[in-house]
């Protein structure tokens, strides 16, 4: 004969309520987030301080490359020979904003070193902005060079 008590068992419907109210808490996230971005709220991080900036104008090469050119000065900074895919990809996100606002060539992108290391090209033209580290260090370091002064030319 079993004397021992009967051990008592969770409630079955205990599971499913706490599934239930995940669920509800999931969905009120998500339609926070839908509101917000439906609002048009945007979440960025302030700027680091400036450290560096450079006016860069980008010109195609007669053998097909890409040249950097100081806009100030009027030098050749560097010539970026081959595929080039992102610097080239790069360039034309922005060269299409500015053909969708009717502006030119002429006038300047800015590169700009942060304090906290990350690296800008902004289409003062166009207020357009790409932060160049969202790419990776790799991709970023083909548009550091074009802080250091001097002349150098890269391929693939």
């Amino acid at each position: 004969m079993n004397t021992a008590a009967p051990q008592p068992s969770a409630p079955a419907s205990a599971l499913p309520a706490a599934v239930k109210l995940l669920g509800s808490l999931l969905l009120l996230v998500l339609l926070l987030v839908g509101w917000a971005r439906w609002q048009g709220v945007i979440v960025q991080r302030p700027d680091a301080q400036t450290l560096w900036q450079r006016e860069l104008l980008f010109r195609d090469g007669p053998a097909g490359e890409v040249v950097a050119i100081d806009a100030g000065t009027g030098a050749q900074i560097a010539s970026f020979e081959g595929e080039q895919g992102f610097l080239r990809s790069t360039l034309r996100a922005l060269v299409r904003e500015r053909k969708r606002a009717g502006i030119g060539p002429q006038a300047p992108l800015t590169l700009i070193a942060r304090g906290d290391g990350r690296l800008t090209l902004l289409d003062p033209s166009t207020g357009q902005r790409i932060d160049l580290e969202a790419f990776g260090p790799t991709n970023a370091a083909v548009f550091a060079r074009l802080l250091q002064t001097g002349t150098t030319t890269s391929s693939l």
